[in-house]
Parts: C-alpha cells; structure tokens; sequence
C-alpha cells in the first residue's frame, strides 16, 4: 500500500501538468488551425 501512495505522489504531480499544458495547448492548436483555413479567403481581397 506504501508503494502505491509514494507512486501516485511521484508521478501524479507530472501527469496533471501534463494533461493541463495539453489542454492549452490544444486550444492555441485550433485557433491556429482555423486561422490556416480562414487564410486563402483573406488573401482574395
């Protein structure tokens, strides 16, 4: 049972960062993506 708490408390810390920073930059990634689409019709005016 000590095993298990040390381990959560080792990695659990690393992995909510990780899921948080992907969870920005997840969001940085669609409004890029949507700016790539919205380009070609930006550049006909």
């Amino acid at each position: 049972m000590e095993t298990w708490v040390s381990f959560i408390t080792e990695v659990g810390f690393p992995i909510a960062v990780t899921f948080y920073l992907l969870h920005r930059v997840e969001g940085k990634l669609n409004q890029l993506i949507e700016s790539i689409h919205a380009l070609p019709d930006k550049m006909k005016i």
